[in-house]
């Protein structure tokens, strides 16, 4: 396979994450990803942000979101997110840490 052929078989296989995540399975709460997998919905936002960064397009974390999730992040914890229970939170905390690191560096 060429490397133009991945890479577009690459984007397409995100594309296909992201609406899976953003349109058919609303109902799965980031904190329960991020607490079972190590990655939610903002960390792949983030990590888009970051890739446009890294080749010069200036985007920051709100703008990375927005593309992500296709509309302003409140607007999606307004219809989608469901309050978390002390004890998930307990468990994102944790989750956070090992996979992002410090509440401050993100």
């Amino acid at each position: 396979m060429d490397d133009q052929t991945r890479i577009e078989i690459e984007a397409a296989a995100f594309r296909r994450l992201r609406q899976h995540l953003m349109e058919d399975r609303t109902d799965v709460q980031n904190i329960d990803m991020m607490n079972l997998a190590g990655f939610c919905r903002n960390c792949l936002s983030r990590w888009y942000q970051e890739a446009a960064n890294e080749r010069g397009i200036a985007m920051d974390k709100a703008e990375g979101r927005e593309v992500f999730y296709g509309m302003p992040y409140d607007s999606w914890r307004s219809q989608f997110q469901a309050p978390a229970s002390p004890e998930k939170q307990a468990e994102f905390e944790k989750a956070f840490r090992e996979n992002v690191g410090s509440r401050d560096e993100s």
